[in-house]
């Protein structure tokens, strides 16, 4: 298979320059290396620039409500465990409103990838501060700057309990391929955090700001949980790569029901009359 294949003839309305078509074009070549089926993928989004998406790329999709693109993913994960489940969310839908989803998606390691477009920003309500946002950060809900200290997605991925967690940069194409392949290859649930400017909204984090910050991990222990933390809450300047993986069953994995796809199984043999029963 290839990029081409994936293609769905929808146009992009992204602002131009928008890190989003780069993440877009890694996801297309991921999927393409990794020979994925398109029938063998469900994308879930939810509500932001970045999760439009689904419409871009040949394979399932659901675009969900805001905040809420982890409990759909979840769903059709325990529905389908044949299904290459991606979720796509932006840094105010995944930190922010659903905040409380990613926390217990980490902790349960429910089996999927979770790419966060973070930009620091909400940019499809006209540049909001979001959980991700510095202190100090100027917007139209904060007009004298931020007073909360920003969240940092991945010190609270790691104890939260995800077991493959990673940042990416959109700058750089090839890595954030692999990342993405190598999250989707995962069995558990994987962070990819996805560094990208807002040129419209957030023009303090601009792509050379990012430059000027951002490193590649090398020599980096990814199996050393205190070391990946320490790495995480570096401040001054930004690792990009692996932070933290590790084996450990899923979500579902113990669930003698979900352990293959629902639409398989044969129910023939099951009354569901006591079950009503106790429910008049």
């Amino acid at each position: 298979m290839e990029q081409k294949d994936l293609d769905t003839g929808e146009k992009p309305t992204w602002c131009a320059g928008c890190g989003n078509f780069v993440l877009t074009a890694a996801l297309k070549q991921a999927l393409a290396e990794l020979d994925v089926a398109p029938e063998k993928v469900a994308i879930v989004s939810g509500i932001g620039c970045g999760s439009k998406l689904p419409h871009f790329v040949r394979t399932y999709g659901f675009e969900g409500l805001h905040g809420r693109t982890l409990p759909v993913a979840t769903g059709i994960k325990l529905a389908n465990k044949e299904l290459t489940v991606i979720a796509v969310s932006g840094d105010g839908d995944a930190y922010g409103i659903g905040g409380n989803h990613f926390v217990h998606a980490c902790r349960k390691n429910v089996d999927m990838t979770y790419i966060v477009q973070n930009n620091s920003v909400y940019g499809l309500t006209k540049g909001q501060y979001s959980p991700t946002s510095p202190k100090g950060f100027v917007s139209s809900t904060s007009p004298s700057g931020s007073i909360e200290q920003p969240v940092n997605p991945m010190s609270w991925a790691i104890t939260a309990g995800a077991t493959y967690v990673a940042r990416g940069w959109f700058m750089d194409l090839d890595q954030l391929k692999r990342l993405i392949i190598d999250a989707i290859s995962h069995h558990g649930f994987s962070l990819i955090d996805v560094l990208m400017p807002c040129l419209t909204y957030n023009r303090a984090y601009s792509v050379q700001w990012y430059k000027e910050r951002i490193y590649k991990l090398y020599g980096h222990n990814a199996s050393d949980r205190a070391a990946a933390v320490e790495k995480a809450m570096e401040q001054d300047k930004l690792p990009t790569g692996l932070f933290y993986q590790e084996k450990r069953e899923a979500y579902g994995d113990e669930i003698p029901s979900v352990r293959g796809p629902l639409y398989k199984q044969d129910i023939s043999n099951i009354d569901v009359a006591p079950a009503m029963k106790k429910m008049q």
